[in-house]
Protein backbone atom coordinates (compact mmCIF):
# COMPACT_ATOMS: atom_id res chain seq x y z
CA UNK A 1 0.00 0.00 0.00
CA UNK A 2 1.42 3.35 -0.88
CA UNK A 3 0.37 6.88 -0.21
CA UNK A 4 1.86 10.56 -2.16
CA UNK A 5 1.08 13.88 -0.71
CA UNK A 6 -1.59 15.87 -3.03
CA UNK A 7 -1.62 19.29 -3.74
CA UNK A 8 -2.99 20.44 -0.44
CA UNK A 9 -0.64 18.25 1.78
CA UNK A 10 -2.61 15.50 2.64
CA UNK A 11 -1.74 11.86 2.19
CA UNK A 12 -3.46 10.65 -0.58
CA UNK A 13 -4.66 6.62 -0.83
CA UNK A 14 -3.44 5.12 -3.78
CA UNK A 15 -4.57 1.66 -3.30
CA UNK A 16 -6.13 -0.55 -0.93
CA UNK A 17 -9.74 -2.55 0.56
CA UNK A 18 -12.96 -0.40 0.70
CA UNK A 19 -15.96 -1.75 2.89
CA UNK A 20 -19.29 -0.67 1.87
CA UNK A 21 -21.74 -1.54 4.53
CA UNK A 22 -25.47 -2.67 4.54
CA UNK A 23 -28.01 -2.38 7.11
CA UNK A 24 -30.05 -5.53 7.68
CA UNK A 25 -31.32 -5.13 11.27
CA UNK A 26 -30.99 -3.32 14.93
CA UNK A 27 -32.12 -3.55 18.00
CA UNK A 28 -30.89 -2.96 21.46
CA UNK A 29 -27.44 -5.07 23.04
CA UNK A 30 -24.84 -4.91 25.75
CA UNK A 31 -22.04 -3.71 24.57
CA UNK A 32 -18.71 -5.01 25.76
CA UNK A 33 -16.70 -1.79 24.73
CA UNK A 34 -19.17 1.10 26.38
CA UNK A 35 -19.78 -1.23 29.19
CA UNK A 36 -23.71 -0.87 29.48
CA UNK A 37 -27.49 -1.51 27.26
CA UNK A 38 -26.21 0.69 23.27
CA UNK A 39 -28.57 0.66 20.18
CA UNK A 40 -26.93 -1.72 17.32
CA UNK A 41 -27.10 -1.97 13.47
CA UNK A 42 -26.81 -5.57 12.59
CA UNK A 43 -24.49 -4.29 9.57
CA UNK A 44 -23.07 -6.54 6.40
CA UNK A 45 -20.68 -5.65 3.81
CA UNK A 46 -18.86 -6.14 0.54
CA UNK A 47 -15.20 -5.15 -0.17
CA UNK A 48 -13.37 -3.86 -2.96
CA UNK A 49 -10.24 -3.09 -3.99
CA UNK A 50 -9.78 0.69 -4.97
CA UNK A 51 -7.19 2.84 -6.74
CA UNK A 52 -7.20 5.96 -6.33
CA UNK A 53 -10.23 6.08 -4.20
CA UNK A 54 -12.71 4.43 -7.23
CA UNK A 55 -14.02 0.85 -6.20
CA UNK A 56 -12.68 -1.53 -8.98
CA UNK A 57 -12.44 -5.66 -7.91
CA UNK A 58 -14.55 -7.34 -5.68
CA UNK A 59 -13.11 -9.05 -2.74
CA UNK A 60 -15.83 -11.03 -1.59
CA UNK A 61 -18.27 -10.13 1.41
CA UNK A 62 -17.89 -8.95 4.58
CA UNK A 63 -19.77 -9.77 8.19
CA UNK A 64 -22.21 -9.69 9.52
CA UNK A 65 -21.33 -7.74 12.39
CA UNK A 66 -22.82 -5.79 15.06
CA UNK A 67 -22.36 -2.15 15.08
CA UNK A 68 -22.54 -0.11 18.20
CA UNK A 69 -24.37 3.20 17.50
CA UNK A 70 -22.91 4.89 20.33
CA UNK A 71 -18.92 3.70 19.98
CA UNK A 72 -19.40 2.34 16.47
CA UNK A 73 -17.00 -0.64 17.78
CA UNK A 74 -17.69 -3.67 15.47
CA UNK A 75 -18.50 -7.45 17.66
CA UNK A 76 -19.11 -10.90 16.37
CA UNK A 77 -22.54 -12.07 16.39
CA UNK A 78 -22.26 -14.10 19.57
CA UNK A 79 -22.30 -10.32 21.28
CA UNK A 80 -26.15 -10.77 20.87
CA UNK A 81 -26.28 -13.53 23.30
CA UNK A 82 -25.21 -11.14 26.61
CA UNK A 83 -28.43 -10.39 27.73
CA UNK A 84 -29.14 -6.72 28.31
CA UNK A 85 -29.14 -4.71 31.76
CA UNK A 86 -33.02 -4.86 31.58
CA UNK A 87 -32.63 -8.28 30.37
CA UNK A 88 -30.77 -9.84 32.80
CA UNK A 89 -32.82 -8.06 35.65
CA UNK A 90 -35.26 -9.85 34.46
CA UNK A 91 -34.17 -12.93 34.23
CA UNK A 92 -32.52 -13.01 37.75
CA UNK A 93 -35.89 -11.99 39.34
CA UNK A 94 -37.77 -14.84 38.36
CA UNK A 95 -34.63 -17.44 38.37
CA UNK A 96 -35.04 -16.14 42.19
CA UNK A 97 -39.01 -16.45 42.10
CA UNK A 98 -39.07 -19.91 40.68
CA UNK A 99 -36.74 -21.40 43.31
CA UNK A 100 -38.39 -20.25 46.19
CA UNK A 101 -41.88 -21.29 44.52
CA UNK A 102 -40.07 -24.60 44.22
CA UNK A 103 -38.82 -24.88 47.34
CA UNK A 104 -42.21 -23.51 49.47
CA UNK A 105 -43.85 -26.22 46.93
CA UNK A 106 -41.61 -29.52 48.48
CA UNK A 107 -41.44 -28.12 51.96
CA UNK A 108 -45.27 -27.40 52.28
CA UNK A 109 -46.44 -23.69 53.07
CA UNK A 110 -48.19 -24.07 56.37
CA UNK A 111 -44.76 -22.57 58.25
CA UNK A 112 -45.14 -18.58 58.46
CA UNK A 113 -41.34 -18.49 58.53
CA UNK A 114 -40.85 -20.43 55.33
CA UNK A 115 -43.55 -18.11 54.06
CA UNK A 116 -42.09 -14.76 55.04
CA UNK A 117 -38.66 -15.91 54.14
CA UNK A 118 -39.65 -16.78 50.99
CA UNK A 119 -41.14 -13.41 50.37
CA UNK A 120 -38.61 -11.08 51.83
CA UNK A 121 -36.23 -13.15 49.41
CA UNK A 122 -38.40 -12.35 46.48
CA UNK A 123 -39.03 -8.89 47.16
CA UNK A 124 -35.26 -8.38 47.32
CA UNK A 125 -34.80 -10.01 43.92
CA UNK A 126 -36.70 -6.77 42.35
CA UNK A 127 -40.39 -8.11 42.88
CA UNK A 128 -41.30 -5.73 45.18
CA UNK A 129 -44.85 -6.47 45.40
CA UNK A 130 -44.36 -10.00 46.58
CA UNK A 131 -47.07 -11.19 49.11
CA UNK A 132 -47.04 -14.26 50.77
CA UNK A 133 -51.04 -14.50 49.25
CA UNK A 134 -49.21 -14.16 45.88
CA UNK A 135 -46.96 -16.96 46.64
CA UNK A 136 -49.44 -19.95 48.10
CA UNK A 137 -52.24 -18.71 45.87
CA UNK A 138 -49.99 -19.34 42.53
CA UNK A 139 -48.61 -22.71 43.58
CA UNK A 140 -51.76 -23.85 44.28
CA UNK A 141 -53.11 -23.06 40.94
CA UNK A 142 -50.25 -24.70 39.45
CA UNK A 143 -50.73 -27.96 40.91
CA UNK A 144 -54.13 -27.44 40.49
CA UNK A 145 -53.27 -27.30 36.43
CA UNK A 146 -50.92 -29.04 35.31
CA UNK A 147 -48.95 -30.77 38.37
CA UNK A 148 -46.33 -28.44 38.01
CA UNK A 149 -44.59 -27.63 41.15
CA UNK A 150 -45.55 -30.54 42.84
CA UNK A 151 -43.23 -32.96 44.32
CA UNK A 152 -45.34 -36.31 44.17
CA UNK A 153 -42.64 -38.95 42.57
CA UNK A 154 -43.49 -39.43 38.87
CA UNK A 155 -44.26 -37.04 36.30
CA UNK A 156 -45.46 -34.52 38.30
CA UNK A 157 -41.58 -34.38 40.02
CA UNK A 158 -40.12 -33.89 36.80
CA UNK A 159 -42.50 -31.15 35.97
CA UNK A 160 -41.02 -29.24 38.79
CA UNK A 161 -37.71 -29.73 37.96
CA UNK A 162 -37.87 -28.78 34.08
CA UNK A 163 -39.47 -25.84 35.95
CA UNK A 164 -36.48 -25.19 37.01
CA UNK A 165 -34.25 -25.34 34.84
CA UNK A 166 -35.75 -23.30 32.00
CA UNK A 167 -35.49 -20.55 34.72
CA UNK A 168 -31.96 -21.27 36.09
CA UNK A 169 -29.99 -22.68 32.55
CA UNK A 170 -30.31 -19.33 30.19
CA UNK A 171 -28.89 -17.21 33.34
CA UNK A 172 -25.85 -19.36 34.26
CA UNK A 173 -23.25 -18.51 31.52
CA UNK A 174 -23.56 -14.62 32.42
CA UNK A 175 -23.28 -15.38 36.46
CA UNK A 176 -20.40 -15.45 38.16
CA UNK A 177 -19.60 -18.59 40.38
CA UNK A 178 -20.74 -15.97 43.47
CA UNK A 179 -24.10 -15.39 41.83
CA UNK A 180 -24.98 -18.81 40.87
CA UNK A 181 -24.37 -20.12 44.72
CA UNK A 182 -26.06 -17.07 46.01
CA UNK A 183 -29.02 -17.92 44.37
CA UNK A 184 -28.77 -21.57 45.82
CA UNK A 185 -28.02 -20.49 49.43
CA UNK A 186 -31.59 -17.68 48.81
CA UNK A 187 -33.06 -21.21 47.98
CA UNK A 188 -31.48 -23.16 51.32
CA UNK A 189 -32.21 -20.12 53.70
CA UNK A 190 -36.14 -20.55 52.78
CA UNK A 191 -35.75 -24.29 53.22
CA UNK A 192 -34.14 -24.38 56.88
CA UNK A 193 -36.11 -21.62 57.88
CA UNK A 194 -38.69 -24.09 59.72
CA UNK A 195 -36.17 -26.43 60.14
CA UNK A 196 -33.58 -29.07 58.57
CA UNK A 197 -34.05 -29.68 55.22
CA UNK A 198 -37.08 -32.29 54.23
CA UNK A 199 -35.99 -34.68 51.41
CA UNK A 200 -37.62 -33.53 49.19
CA UNK A 201 -36.69 -29.96 49.96
CA UNK A 202 -33.13 -31.37 49.75
CA UNK A 203 -33.76 -32.78 46.56
CA UNK A 204 -35.38 -29.67 44.92
CA UNK A 205 -32.11 -27.49 45.92
CA UNK A 206 -30.18 -30.71 44.21
CA UNK A 207 -31.78 -29.69 41.48
CA UNK A 208 -31.34 -25.79 41.38
CA UNK A 209 -27.31 -26.51 41.67
CA UNK A 210 -27.42 -28.73 38.93
CA UNK A 211 -29.43 -26.08 36.86
CA UNK A 212 -27.00 -23.30 38.05
CA UNK A 213 -24.32 -25.69 36.56
CA UNK A 214 -22.70 -25.97 40.04
CA UNK A 215 -20.54 -29.23 40.71
CA UNK A 216 -22.25 -31.40 42.85
CA UNK A 217 -19.63 -31.41 45.64
CA UNK A 218 -20.14 -27.30 45.73
CA UNK A 219 -23.67 -28.13 45.77
CA UNK A 220 -23.56 -30.34 49.27
CA UNK A 221 -20.66 -27.79 50.45
CA UNK A 222 -23.21 -24.88 49.97
CA UNK A 223 -26.16 -26.26 51.87
CA UNK A 224 -24.25 -27.33 54.98
CA UNK A 225 -22.56 -24.02 54.68
CA UNK A 226 -26.69 -22.67 54.77
CA UNK A 227 -27.04 -24.66 57.66
CA UNK A 228 -24.67 -22.87 59.96
CA UNK A 229 -25.60 -19.55 58.83
CA UNK A 230 -29.39 -20.02 59.82
CA UNK A 231 -30.42 -19.01 62.82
Amino acid sequence: MRADRGVFGRKLLVCGIHTSWNTVGDGEFFCPDCGGDRNYRRRTGRRRFTLLGIPLVPRGSAGPVVECAACHGHFGMDALDHPTTARFSAMLRDAVHTVALAVLASGGTSSSSVRETAVTTVRAAGLHDCTEDQLTGLIEALAADTGRFVTDAGPYGAALAIELHEALEPLSPHLAPAGRESILLQGARIALADGPYTPAEREVLTTVGTALQLPPSDTTRLLSMARTLSP
